[in-house]
């Protein structure tokens, strides 16, 4: 059963939504893919925010919490292939470099990030 890491993303206060998200398209998006083989990532992607209309009108009837910046979703063939990637030192490296880079752009504090079976329904 394939698995995917589920990273609910706030920017760092210092940032605009418009500079975090080109950061995190055009300077983070690179470095995942460059290291995916290392880490056994299947496939990245990034859910970037749609502010405004239409989506506040949907959250604030449901009296919603604050929304995220961005989400990114990672897929691993299983959740053993998700140890693999950081069992090696090329994956331990990958990962401390990804880490890194997350530090200049995602206030890590207020992500949070989990481990998710996929179930697919329709």
């Amino acid at each position: 059963m394939s698995v995917h890491l589920v990273f609910c993303l706030r920017r760092l206060p210092t940032l605009t939504l418009p500079e975090f998200l080109s950061y995190w398209r055009d300077t983070h998006g690179p470095l995942v893919r460059e290291r995916a083989a290392a880490l056994h990532i299947e496939r990245y992607e990034q859910a970037h925010s749609c502010p405004g209309w239409p989506a506040q009108p949907v959250a604030d009837v449901r009296n919603a919490p604050e929304p995220y910046d961005g989400i990114a979703s990672l897929w691993f063939a299983s959740v053993q292939e998700f140890k693999a990637g950081g069992s090696t030192p090329e994956g331990r490296r990958a990962a401390r470099e990804l880490l890194e880079d997350e530090r200049r752009f995602i206030d890590l504090e207020r992500s949070p990030i989990w481990l998710a079976e996929d179930h697919r329904l329709v």
